[in-house]
């Protein structure tokens, strides 16, 4: 039988949408082990200037406390 939990986290990264996932799955691999996927909920963006300067995601990242 498996157990799994799920967090939501929150990332950004100042290049794109895929770094600020993985800023997600780095950060959270410090102290959360085995994980399995990330579910990404909502995208944002924030301007400076009509550019793009952070994408943010947020995100439910899941993992076995039980297998």
């Amino acid at each position: 039988m498996s157990v799994l939990k799920v967090i939501e986290l929150m990332g950004n990264s100042s290049i794109s949408f895929e770094d600020a996932v993985q800023n997600v799955v780095n950060e959270a691999s410090k102290s959360v082990k085995n994980i399995k996927s990330v579910y990404i909920e909502h995208f944002h963006v924030t301007i400076n200037g009509n550019k793009i300067s952070q994408f943010r995601v947020d995100t439910k990242v899941t993992f076995g406390i039980l297998d």
